[in-house]
Parts: C-alpha cells; sequence; structure tokens
C-alpha cells in the first residue's frame, strides 16, 4: 500500500507526499509498480483528499477545500515548516461533483500506472471523515444534516471509483474513533459508521480496512470500540475486513484468531524494518526508527535501514 496519494492539486495537504493527476505522474509510479510486481508483490495506491487539513502556502494563497467553513485546527506540513490549517472555503455543489471526478480520474490512471487496485483513504482528519462528522459538516443541501445525507459523498466517490475500474479492484479505510484535533468523536459518530460501513458492504469492495485508535476510549463517545473496530463493525459488513493501528506481531495474530479480522496492516515498523515479513516470520526482533526524520523529506529516515542478519 502507498503512501496517500493526492487525486488533484486541490487535495494536496503537504509538501513532498506524491499525486496521481497527471501523466507524469503515471510514470514516475510505473517505475514503483514494475518493480514491486518484479519481486512477486501487489501493490494499491491509497487516493486520499486532504480536505480542511491544508494550508493556503499550498494552494497559491487560495483556502483549503472542505464540506463546511469550519477549522479542524491541525498542524500542515508547508514548505516553511509547519503551520496551523486555517478557516477552510465551504465547498459549493460544483466542487463536489469536480471532487467526485477527480477520485475516479485518479482511479483511472491508476490502472495506466500498474497498479492492482485502489484504497480511498477515509481515514484521520481528512476530507471524507469531515463529510461524515456532525460537528464538521454543517451542510443544509443533500451533502449535510441527515446521517444519510453526511454519507452521501463517500458512497458517490465509491460509486465513481467502481465505475472506472470493479468493485474487487477497491478498498477504503476508516477511522471512526480516531481523533486529530478537533475532529472528535460525537454521539453521532457511531450511528453514522454504522450507516455507511452497512451501505458500503452492498458495494462488495476488495476490502474495508479500519484503524483502530491507539488508548483507551472508555469514556467517550465511542467507547464500544473497545477492545477493537473490525469486531465492532463485523455483523455491519459482509466481506473481508483489515484491521490496522499499532499491531505487534502478537497482537495482530490473536486478532486474526478471534475471527475479529481476516487481515492485520502494518505502517509505522515499515519504516525501520524494510524486512518486515520476514522478522515476523523468523522471530527477528524489530529495529526503531529516528522520529527526528520524519516528515522531513529525502531519503534519511525512510530508505537507509538495513535488514537483519540472522
Amino acid at each position: 500500500m502507498t503512501e496517500g496519494t493526492w487525486p488533484s492539486a486541490e487535495a494536496i495537504g503537504a509538501i513532498h507526499v506524491p499525486g496521481l493527476f497527471n501523466e507524469k505522474q503515471v510514470e514516475g509510479w510505473k517505475r514503483v509498480t514494475e518493480a514491486v510486481h518484479a519481486a512477486g508483490g501487489r501493490i494499491f495506491v491509497q487516493i486520499g483528499h486532504c480536505g480542511a487539513v491544508s494550508h493556503p502556502d499550498l494552494h497559491g494563497g487560495k483556502l483549503p477545500l472542505a464540506p463546511s467553513a469550519v477549522s479542524v485546527e491541525q498542524p500542515v506540513f508547508t514548505p516553511d515548516g509547519f503551520k496551523t490549517s486555517p478557516i477552510p472555503r465551504a465547498m459549493t455543489p460544483g466542487d463536489i461533483a469536480r471532487t467526485i471526478g477527480d477520485y475516479a480520474h485518479a482511479t483511472r490512471l491508476a490502472q495506466k500506472a500498474g497498479f492492482d487496485g485502489v484504497e480511498l483513504h477515509g481515514s484521520m482528519g481528512y476530507l471524507i471523515p469531515e463529510f461524515l462528522h456532525d460537528e464538521f459538516n454543517l451542510r443544509e443541501d443533500r451533502y449535510g444534516g441527515s446521517i444519510e445525507n453526511r454519507a452521501r459523498f463517500v458512497l458517490e466517490v465509491l460509486e465513481a471509483m467502481i465505475a472506472e475500474w470493479r468493485p474487487g479492484r477497491i478498498g477504503l479505510k476508516l477511522s471512526p474513533g480516531v481523533s486529530p484535533g478537533r475532529l472528535q468523536p460525537t454521539a453521532q459518530t457511531l450511528p453514522t459508521y454504522q450507516y455507511l460501513v452497512s451501505q458500503v458492504s452492498n458495494l462488495k469492495l476488495a476490502y474495508l480496512q479500519f484503524q483502530h485508535p491507539v488508548g483507551d476510549l472508555q469514556d467517550t463517545p465511542v467507547a464500544a470500540l473497545n477492545p477493537g473496530t473490525t469486531a465492532y463493525f463485523r455483523p455491519f459488513y459482509d466481506g473481508l475486513l483489515m484491521a490496522n493501528g499499532g499491531f505487534t506481531a502478537e497482537s495482530a495474530r490473536a486478532v486474526l484468531n478471534r475471527g475479529e479480522a481476516d487481515l492485520v496492516s502494518f505502517g509505522t515498523p515499515y519504516i525501520a524494518n524494510p524486512d518486515l515479513v520476514e522478522r515476523f516470520r523468523h522471530g527477528v526482533a524489530l529495529a526503531a526508527s529516528d522520529q527526528e526524520t520524519w516528515y522531513q523529506g529525502g531519503a534519511r529516515g525512510y530508505t537507509d535501514y538495513p535488514r537483519a542478519t540472522r
């Protein structure tokens, strides 16, 4: 799985992160997909729009787009370092239609670039969670208000992506309990995601991935997600579930053995362990990454960790 990749210039929310919205980017990605396939692997591209979690410095002075003009007050990695995201510009119906088209276009380009599938990035505090959130989506049109309306955007995006490929090549990642910045769970969070997941189940996607929050959720509106997000949503989804978020090899095996998920994904451990699968397979200790190198650009701290010697 790639890192979050922009479907348009409007979707950008940080520097030094790739996009997939023009032919030059397609040619660059071909080098990556060909290398993965040559090694016997498969690769999905994660397509995401940052919405309000962006900054005018990344958009030629223009405000970032979001469902409503409500700031999430998140740090944004700009050319001049981290800055706080401002109050965004509320999307017009035309903006929404164009953005749905951007996701479809990125899906079409993903096929040309040689990817095996596309994952819709609907986690963290980006555009899709903003549409789903009752305190950040204050719209009074068909994309706001009721749970059904707030879920409409992500469902229309998925339908547009499926139309460009097929359901078995499209995945979705959600994070209903993750609460970056001001985007905290509310009493509407679990009912909203229950409805969304039940609707997504009808689409027969390749998989649905859930990012579970780190820490105890007791005394929060999403306390029911303890001990696991996939376990909670299993009754609402008839398909392959993938768990994500702070897993070790041991805790991942436990989730799989209990039938709470069909797959477990790993992110951060891969930074310092390019051979993570082999380390898990042979019980080799994991290396720790240097967090001082995160989000800094360049190769140091990303491509210079050695493989383990056994």
